[in-house]
């Protein structure tokens, strides 16, 4: 009882000031949805207290208990938060975006099975012989292997990585709730950051696991609850599907050709192995290969976790499905909307509180916010392990106590929190950013991680060299997110876009150069 006592403290602190929040919003003009405000405050109440609450059940001081929880996580656990991590607000709101899309339709939607696809090889190939070894990062291998400077190097890619995906995630929360609760994109932004940025601190990976069990049940449970009424409002599921197939043509499907794709097509592909093969290594996923109980618990959560994010998948994909046709049949005025979706980005809150009642529109709200607030608690989380453990620890303080490692760890989490929030603010598209998280990840990470754990030859001069190469043909390429101009000539440029697969083509490189230049060291050492 004492505990429970201790965790109802700073939950009621957070309610009475999510009120405060909403009464200054209410005398600013903001039109406010309260109904739908109450239920997020008990929404966010809910997963604070929980997260509050596994912080007085489990020991935090060192800091293998709050990035690992003691390495005691069970199967159960393991696969909800796995899968709760993966399957957050970038996920169900770009998956639903990119349905919607008028420029791109079912067939680019390639995140859900390309991510599924990454936690099962993951499982068959990585999980077992990072649990095995008991390290503490995905960055330890590398660090071991290269030596520990190059894994501070390696550690920016793997940040800026969990940065981009967690400022995804905060930027489809804000898209939501701006349509659902009237609140401003910033405010529901710097909210949702906060209270998962302070539960997370507090408890740790124990705290983002439990709280995981009960954002995943409300996720599923919410997203399947809104398909039937919105499926009222265009004619059932198999009208639907057939207007949605009229519009959409030969991209109303998941497999590629050339008919549908044209010029796209190799494009379509450098993307599909980017998520399949840049979705491995992640702190984010390695944190809870690494926190299981055993090496066969860490490949079995992988894998069942991958079957659960295609399942997860495809409420988003109906819900994108009904918001084509509805703009294409419909009138949203009729149904109280001021108009059409201004973008693709809004096509799920536009479904979830138009095409619903105020009811179900609240439930799939909370949905909503517990699928950001689960996978914005383990990517802050991760980041900030990596940056303790792997930088500040080995390079500024190698003998630093396990309690004050700790102690710099909640530091992080703040940090790398507040940073990722900033960026959210700026960039406002969820699946561009979607996207380049893996992107970084795939190109410049994926080769050093496969050959530290598979090429006994592979040494520090191969990764470096490996890594120039793969850093430079990258971003030859250009990023229209970041605002990077082409400067390699590709070919295959149309729009200003290479259409070249070269985020392949800089990873494969990167990866033969580790294996050549690693062995030509070696033959010249001898």
């Amino acid at each position: 009882m004492d505990k429970i006592l201790k965790s109802l403290k700073p939950t009621a602190a957070l309610l009475i000031l999510l009120l405060i929040v909403g009464i200054v919003l209410y005398y600013l003009g903001k039109p406010v949805f309260w109904s739908g405000f109450f239920a997020m405050m008990f929404f966010y109440g809910l997963i604070f207290f929980i997260g509050a609450y596994a912080s007085e059940l489990r020991s935090n001081e060192s800091e293998d208990d709050v990035m690992l929880a003691g390495r005691s996580i069970p199967l159960f656990i393991a696969v909800f938060t796995m899968s709760a991590t993966w399957v957050g607000g970038g996920y169900i709101n770009g998956t639903a975006e990119n349905t919607y899309n008028a420029d791109f339709g079912l067939i680019w939607v390639q995140a859900p099975w390309g991510y599924a696809i990454s936690l099962i090889l993951g499982g068959l190939f990585f999980a077992r012989k990072m649990r095995r070894m008991e390290y503490k990062t995905m960055l330890d291998p590398l660090a071991d292997k290269y030596g520990k400077e190059m894994g501070a190097v390696l550690f920016l890619p793997a940040l800026a990585g969990e940065i981009f995906w967690t400022a995804a995630i905060l930027t489809a929360l804000g898209t939501t709730f701006g349509t659902v609760l009237g609140i401003d994109f910033q405010t529901s932004i710097i909210l949702s950051s906060i209270i998962a940025i302070a539960y997370t601190a507090i408890g740790g990976l124990w705290a983002v696991a439990l709280t995981d069990i009960f954002q995943m049940v409300l996720l599923l449970f919410g997203l399947f609850l809104v398909i039937p009424y919105a499926l009222d409002y265009v004619g059932g599921w198999d009208n639907a599907w057939s207007v949605y197939k009229t519009n959409k043509g030969a991209a109303a499907t998941f497999l590629p050709s050339k008919g549908a794709l044209g010029n796209y097509y190799w494009m379509w592909w450098d993307y599909a192995l980017l998520l399949m093969l840049g979705g491995i290594p992640w702190q984010v996923y390695f944190q809870r290969v690494l926190s299981a109980k055993n090496e066969n618990t860490a490949m079995w959560l992988s894998i069942l976790a991958g079957v659960v994010c295609i399942f997860a998948a495809i409420p988003a994909v109906m819900i994108g499905v009904i918001g084509d046709v509805f703009t294409s049949t419909g009138d949203w005025t009729a149904v109280g909307a001021a108009g059409e979706p201004g973008t693709a980005a809004e096509i799920l809150p536009y479904v979830m509180r138009y095409l619903t009642n105020p009811f179900v529109a609240t439930i799939g709200l909370g949905a909503i916010a517990a699928a950001v607030m689960s996978s914005v608690d383990s990517s802050i989380l991760s980041a900030s392990s990596m940056a303790s453990w792997n930088v500040y620890r080995p390079l500024v303080k190698p003998n630093l106590s396990s309690e004050n490692l700790a102690k710099v760890l909640r530091r992080m989490i703040w940090v790398i929190g507040i940073a990722a929030t900033i960026l959210a603010l700026q960039i406002q598209s969820v699946y561009a950013l979607w996207f380049l998280c893996s992107d970084f990840v795939y190109c410049l990470l994926f080769p050093q991680l496969l050959t530290a754990m598979y090429d006994s030859k592979a040494n520090k001069y191969g990764s470096i060299a490996g890594f120039i190469v793969a850093f430079i043909l990258r971003f030859g390429g250009g990023d229209a997110t970041l605002g990077i101009p082409i400067s390699i000539p590709y070919p295959m440029i149309e729009d200003g876009v290479v259409l070249f697969p070269f985020r392949t083509l800089a990873m494969l490189s990167g990866l033969i150069t580790i294996v050549v230049v690693s062995r030509v060291y070696n033959r010249i050492k001898k």
